[in-house]
């Protein structure tokens, strides 16, 4: 399924257009985890990014903060995103769930259904060119699939006609710091694919 023109395309610019998105999310009942959230992380960063991250969900920092990928892993991410010669302000990083789940879980299927339509009219405002899965539940959440992710890394896929290469979450690296050097043959890959110089210090 490809993505379809955006019917308020001619409201305005992408910024206008991704702040009516998160106007109409407003303060979201739509499921359960609205019971128990601080603050719903709608994304950040450039409205019309050749480049997206998309996590599962919240973790406790940024449920606190309002902001994607905040805490630690955010951390070792904005590193992932210097490493490919950008910055934060470049891409564009949110989660398929905008309210944190009780202890970290995994999102449920219902949750999934109430919330990745969002995900998709961000996608539809901001057209990005490719995107990055992060972990296991954002790649297996993306694609309706079950298989693992050491099996679905590396390997270009689509979602909704954009191309979408599924990696490890940074959280997994944080605790399997060994598995960097496949996350940057990942990164390699959709840096040849956006036409990004690998920097000289990263070659």
């Amino acid at each position: 399924m490809v993505l379809a023109p955006d019917p308020i395309a001619e409201a305005g610019g992408p910024d206008h257009l991704l702040h009516l998105v998160q106007e109409d999310l407003g303060d979201c009942r739509r499921c359960k985890l609205s019971e128990g959230r601080n603050h719903i992380v709608f994304g950040e960063g450039d409205p019309q990014a050749r480049l997206v991250f998309v996590g599962e969900a919240p973790g406790g920092e940024e449920d606190r903060k309002g902001r994607p990928f905040v805490g630690s892993a955010g951390q070792l991410l904005t590193k992932m995103i210097g490493a490919m010669g950008l910055h934060r302000d470049q891409v564009y990083i949110c989660n398929v769930i905008k309210c944190r789940p009780p202890n970290n879980r995994d999102p449920e299927m219902d949750e999934v259904v109430a919330c990745e339509p969002f995900l998709i009219r961000q996608l539809e405002v901001i057209r990005p060119e490719v995107i990055i899965a992060m972990g296991r539940v954002a790649a297996q959440t993306l694609l309706r699939v079950k298989t693992p992710i050491t099996r679905l890394r590396g390997r270009w896929t689509r979602y909704h006609g954009i191309r979408l290469m599924p990696t490890f979450h940074p959280a997994y690296l944080l605790r399997n710091p060994q598995a960097k050097r496949e996350v940057w043959a990942d990164l390699k890959q959709v840096m040849a694919e956006l036409d990004l110089a690998v920097p000289p210090r990263q070659r």
